[in-house]
């Protein structure tokens, strides 16, 4: 992968069919910080990244999306939040033993997908759909077939590039058409990605991927887009929390442990407040 951490969207000329492609490495491993998540977490959170920034591709306005899976299993909680211009944080919550599978029943257990699309002007969407047993990708073609009537196919991976965590995956898409015929256009452009191997999206770069699967096609594809992990936490958002808890129950955590800590989950950084600092918070507001 010589150039992680870039989506890369294309597509066929003679086909009604687009297609995506995104390697991450950095911004996977900023995820992996935030928390000292198990083997199988990383995984699906992985997945979940790599999935995610697929999706925000697909958003045809500026605006955020969320991917979250919520049920009953070890893992009670997986989410990422990505924008318009491929920005992704994420978070995963889990509980006791997690058992080293790639099945999605086994992590999860038995739960839903919720993807909601918040634009910067305009309405919020929310669309649910039950986990698929087997994994990620099909749980989100479900959601896709539910949701959108288009046919669309999904592979994720998750593996090492060198010694680092990697994350890839692939999107294709049919595009809104009457012509006759697409659905055989779709089912041979997939049965060509359905050949990619995890060792060819994690460790080559996308040009010499795409060239492997579609040499014989006419394809074009656009410039990269960069992605990134940001996070949105803030000492000044840590200071409006403790505002809106009151001077006087703040001070009272003071008290009993001589200091106010807040840690973020998504980065895993820590802010700290002492009896000074909430002193002086709470004096400055009143001024």
């Amino acid at each position: 992968m010589n150039k992680p951490d870039q989506l890369h969207r294309y597509l066929f000329d003679h086909y009604q069919v687009r297609g995506e492609l995104v390697q991450l490495q950095h911004s996977f491993q900023q995820v992996l910080e935030g928390q000292p998540y198990p083997l199988p977490v990383q995984r699906l959170l992985g997945e979940l990244l790599t999935a995610t920034s697929l999706l925000t591709a697909t958003l045809k306005f500026e605006g955020h999306i969320t991917v979250q899976l919520q049920g009953d299993g070890p893992v009670s909680l997986a989410v990422i939040n990505g924008d318009h211009n491929q920005q992704l944080r994420g978070v995963a919550r889990w509980q006791g033993q997690v058992p080293d599978s790639t099945r999605l029943a086994d992590l999860v257990g038995k739960g839903y997908i919720a993807i909601t699309i918040t634009p910067d002007d305009g309405e919020r969407y929310q669309g649910v759909v039950e986990l698929h047993e087997s994994s990620l990708a099909a749980s989100l073609e479900n959601y896709f077939a539910q949701s959108e009537q288009l046919a669309t196919r999904i592979w994720l991976f998750t593996g090492l590039q060198g010694a680092t965590p990697a994350a890839a995956g692939m999107l294709l898409q049919a595009l809104p058409s009457e012509e006759e015929g697409q659905q055989d256009d779709f089912a041979h452009l997939e049965a060509l990605t359905d050949t990619v191997k995890a060792e060819e999206l994690l460790q080559l770069d996308a040009q010499e991927v795409l060239y492997r699967l579609y040499n014989q096609e006419a394809v074009r594809v656009f410039d990269p887009q960069a992605v990134s992990f940001k996070c949105t936490c803030s000492k000044e958002k840590c200071e409006q929390a403790l505002l809106q808890v009151g001077q006087q129950e703040a001070m009272e955590i003071i008290q009993e442990q001589g200091k106010i800590e807040m840690h973020c989950d998504y980065c895993g950084h820590h802010y700290r407040f002492d009896g000074s600092d909430v002193q002086s918070l709470f004096e400055q507001t009143l001024h």
